[in-house]
């Protein structure tokens, strides 16, 4: 059987097993792996200025001042050594990153919807530190916190439409990030957790169908009493009663998780999310270039050797 009749008969039933756990890394098993382009497709081709391979015939203005000056990891001057030392060439990858970088981080920066996140969502106060986000509201002897990672969060919304070739700009889904969460309602010193998973667009499709359109969907539930241990007992949601899971998505609501909070969480993420890629790419950019190659050491060893030399008296 050759390669392309396999793909052809994989492709349905993999959207078959989709259907089937309704899970987000099984309903995206067969789309096509978004990627951070998505953000700015709606931009011009014409600000891509790829044509611009030497310095003194660049003809973009806003990108010479990355061919000429500059004292960062891509640009010029960063790769200027001291006097007496022979300086390090700018590789054509580094002039092409530098390039696109300079238009890439306008171009996310005009896209941000939000650039000043809010301190709390529904009286949960907001912790952020690096990638993972703890939301916390207490109630007398009762705390609750929602956790989550940012990090590999971001998928595409709504589903993937059809397009022509014929399409000169086809409309695109914008990019969401739809984390999985963790709820843990401590009192007392126990606490009851539920890893929770955001529903995919397309899964919310067949929920409409079936007359039910929860956000989110509970993965595993886990009682345990103190510090959590890997040894703790935890089921999966998959297999809960039908009632009992119910029960605990009414108990989740009555605790402020509710499809609106989710609703908040997803585009604070989002948010969150698509600033900490536009810092990554700024803090590529200002990175400060420093070589410290075989042929660098060996200069300096050679200075070194001559200076002693000099100092040594003969005899």
């Amino acid at each position: 059987m050759s390669v392309i009749i396999k793909n052809a008969l994989r492709i349905p039933a993999l959207k078959s097993a989709g259907k089937l756990f309704g899970t987000n890394s099984t309903v995206n098993v067969t789309k096509i792996q978004a990627t951070r382009s998505i953000w700015n497709l709606s931009q011009s081709q014409e600000t891509f200025h790829h044509k611009c391979r030497k310095h003194n015939f660049c003809q973009c203005s806003s990108l010479r001042s990355v061919h000429t000056r500059g004292g960062n990891f891509l640009s010029k001057t960063a790769t200027e050594t001291a006097p007496g030392v022979a300086a390090t060439d700018f590789t054509q990858g580094e002039k092409e990153l530098a390039d696109f970088l300079v238009e890439e981080i306008s171009a996310e920066r005009k896209l941000q919807k939000s650039k000043k996140l809010p301190s709390e969502i529904d009286g949960f106060k907001i912790v952020i530190e690096g990638s993972e986000i703890s939301l916390v509201k207490k109630n007398g002897d009762e705390t609750i916190e929602v956790n989550f990672n940012v990090n590999h969060s971001v998928d595409t919304d709504p589903v993937e439409p059809e397009i022509e070739p014929t399409m000169d700009k086809p409309e695109l889904g914008e990019m969401k990030s739809r984390p999985t969460f963790e709820v843990e309602i401590n009192r007392a010193g126990q606490t009851l957790g539920f890893t929770c998973s955001t529903v995919s667009p397309s899964h919310q499709q067949g929920q409409q169908e079936e007359s039910y359109n929860d956000l989110f969907l509970i993965d595993e539930v886990v009682m345990y009493q103190g510090d959590w241990k890997d040894s703790n007992y935890s089921v999966s949601g998959e297999v809960l009663d039908g009632t009992l899971y119910d029960l605990f998505m009414n108990l989740l609501e009555d605790k402020g998780i509710s499809n609106e909070f989710v609703e908040k969480l997803i585009d604070f993420s989002t948010s969150y999310e698509h600033e900490s890629y536009i810092r990554m790419l700024e803090d590529i950019q200002s990175l400060k270039h420093r070589r410290n190659d075989s042929s660098d050491l060996y200069a300096r060893y050679l200075l070194l050797k001559k200076q002693r030399e000099k100092r040594t008296p003969k005899v």
